[in-house]
């Protein structure tokens, strides 16, 4: 089983745009660094897998979205504005496979997933389980 959190402002993986000759490109900006991050946190110091995983996977996700400067401060409303929790899910599994930890995301078998506004004084970011499935 892996578990970690990597801080940051999670990036939804989705719309792309098309620059010519064919090629198309990730809208976000904020793609990239994201999937960097998760990556370089599934891996240990000499920059190898925490854990490998042949075989079925179950994934708990969690992520923790940066709160709004006018969200109230004594309510917690639910993250319902932007990033679609799927297109979250994408971009973190395609930073698992580049990784090394399972071979191909085809392996994803079972998926819990949710996400949030930040509690005040919180570090937005997501909160990742990774372990074989029953």
């Amino acid at each position: 089983m892996i578990a970690v959190f990597v801080p940051g402002d999670p990036a939804s993986q989705g719309s792309k745009r098309h620059v010519g000759g064919g090629r198309m490109v990730e809208s976000s900006k904020k793609l990239k660094p994201w999937r960097s991050d998760v990556r370089c946190h599934l891996l240990d110091d000499e920059n190898q897998p925490k854990a490998r995983f042949d075989g079925a996977v179950h994934v708990e996700a969690e992520f923790v979205m940066p709160r709004p400067a006018g969200t109230p401060k004594r309510s917690e409303p639910p993250a319902v504005k932007k990033a679609d929790l799927d297109k979250l899910l994408r971009a973190i599994f395609d930073a698992i496979t580049s990784s090394g930890v399972w071979r191909d995301d085809k392996q994803v078998v079972s998926v819990s997933a949710a996400k949030r506004l930040a509690k005040i004084g919180e570090t937005p970011g997501l909160h990742l389980e990774i372990m074989n499935a029953k």
